[in-house]
């Protein structure tokens, strides 16, 4: 039985359910794999003193600090994140945070390898927390735990130093494995895990019934992610406005919800732009289901669960190239890279409604991204790296 302590700060709770969707549905298949006992600890970083207390960081401080979550146990320990600091001192607070939880856990847990679901500020206070404990830690990059915290001075070393302490390392991407390589770390312990999509929710359906439940008609583009000025869906409201008789449909929630809003009504877009604010997962599959195309202007990703998605169900995609962009978009089938621009958006949207591939080839750009694949390499890994552990003997 592989022991597995889950460490990630991005992990659902009752106020996020949401939240780090992507590293849930991994956790849980790993956990329900025969040869596993897993415990989940998902820390929770809040400000110091009375600031804890207001705006969204109240209902956090409200948490349970231990639950079972879908069947598996799950520590919701407190840190301090210190605002204004760019995040410089997150992983030595989270460290401090979880030495005392950890030390009394191992009475009852005696967990073989740490497996840290984000980069910052996870891997550096797993990897000393492996020291501290005597076992292997892998640490998985994702996307903006490389792009963001692996670049900004205050915590690019911390990344780097980490990803260099590890026993090993997972990579949504080749594309995300090269980024890692140009930062310094170990390409011989970096493994390629691709995300997976559940075949049987995300599949392809009667689009226009589908498009009469959701109360439209005609062309339906959709996208999916963060109101943040990273994920571009300014750059795909704009094409949009180029593409008479289009409808669009924005899933997810932000602070960058106000500036939309503006150039929504700065375009005259209002009757065709919605945005519908968060969606629960659950109703994921008939809003892609329904969409002619899903399109994402992101400046920066790894490998977005939301292009993986929309496939399996039939829907090409129109994105930027960023991260692995082009080991998803392998045919046109699956639909088109283009750049971060608004007629460029407009002009690929426009070409896959004028001539769109067939759903069930487009669904099958999705076939390799499995949960049942991602489980097998995951246990294959973390099996590997307690094997190999000095410790182990």
């Amino acid at each position: 039985m592989l022991r597995v302590l889950t460490l990630s700060t991005l992990f659902p709770d009752a106020t996020r359910p949401n939240f780090g969707g992507f590293v849930e549905r991994q956790t849980l298949g790993l956990a329900a794999h025969p040869d596993v006992d897993l415990t989940v600890v998902a820390p929770i970083g809040l400000p110091p003193g009375i600031l804890r207390n207001v705006r969204h960081y109240a209902p956090l401080a409200k948490l349970p600090h231990r639950e079972t979550w879908k069947a598996v146990a799950v520590h919701r320990p407190r840190f301090t994140a210190i605002p204004f600091t760019q995040g410089r001192h997150h992983a030595a607070a989270l460290e401090r945070a979880l030495v005392p939880l950890l030390d009394a856990l191992r009475d009852t847990f005696a967990f073989d390898v740490i497996d840290a679901s984000f980069f910052f500020p996870d891997g550096p206070a797993a990897v000393a927390l492996g020291k501290r404990y005597g076992v292997p830690v892998s640490i998985k990059a994702r996307g903006s735990d490389i792009h963001h915290w692996g670049m900004v001075p205050a915590t690019a070393a911390q990344v780097r130093d980490a990803g260099q302490g590890a026993a090993g390392l997972l990579a949504v991407g080749a594309a995300m494995k090269a980024d890692m390589v140009a930062l310094g770390l170990p390409k011989d312990r970096i493994r390629i895990h691709h995300t997976g999509v559940d075949q049987t929710r995300f599949q392809p359906t009667d689009r226009v019934a589908a498009k009469a439940r959701l109360g439209i008609t005609g062309p339906l583009v959709v996208a999916i992610g963060g109101l943040i000025e990273r994920k571009g869906h300014q750059v795909v409201i704009a094409a949009i406005a180029a593409l008479p008789g289009v409808t669009l449909l924005i899933a997810g929630e932000g602070a960058y919800r106000g500036a939309l809003e503006s150039l929504i009504a700065r375009l005259g877009v209002g009757d065709r732009v919605r945005l519908l604010g968060a969606i629960p997962h659950a109703d994921l599959p008939a809003l892609v289901a329904a969409a002619d195309v899903t399109a994402l202007a992101s400046m920066s990703e790894g490998l977005a669960n939301a292009w993986i998605e929309s496939l399996a169900s039939g829907t090409p995609i129109v994105i930027t190239d960023a991260g692995s962009a082009h080991e998803v978009v392998t045919s046109p089938a699956a639909g088109r890279v283009t750049i971060g621009d608004p007629l460029a958006f407009a002009a690929a949207i426009g070409t896959l409604l004028r001539d769109p591939p067939e759903q069930a080839a487009t669904r099958a750009m999705a076939a390799g991204f499995t949960w049942e694949k991602n489980t097998a390499a995951l246990y294959a890994h973390l099996t590997a790296l307690v094997a190999a552990y000095p410790s182990s003997g």
